[in-house]
């Protein structure tokens, strides 16, 4: 059997920013392994989802509401 080799840790998060932005609000997403999730600058966090349309979709939602 070949010896596997140890994988390089991955960074806690990555973040991709929004065009959405509002008053005092700044959106952006984060990437952990497979899942995406919204991220705002006072602290809002979404729920983590494989699919990062939806992860925005939760960061409009933020916004408007």
């Amino acid at each position: 059997m070949d010896s596997h080799t140890l994988a390089p840790p991955v960074p806690p998060f990555t973040t991709v920013p929004l065009p959405s932005q509002s008053a005092g609000h700044s959106i952006s997403t984060s990437e952990r392994g497979s899942f995406c999730l919204a991220v705002c600058s006072c602290g809002w966090r979404g729920p983590a989802r494989r699919s990062r349309d939806l992860a925005r979709k939760d960061a409009n939602a933020h916004l408007a509401g």
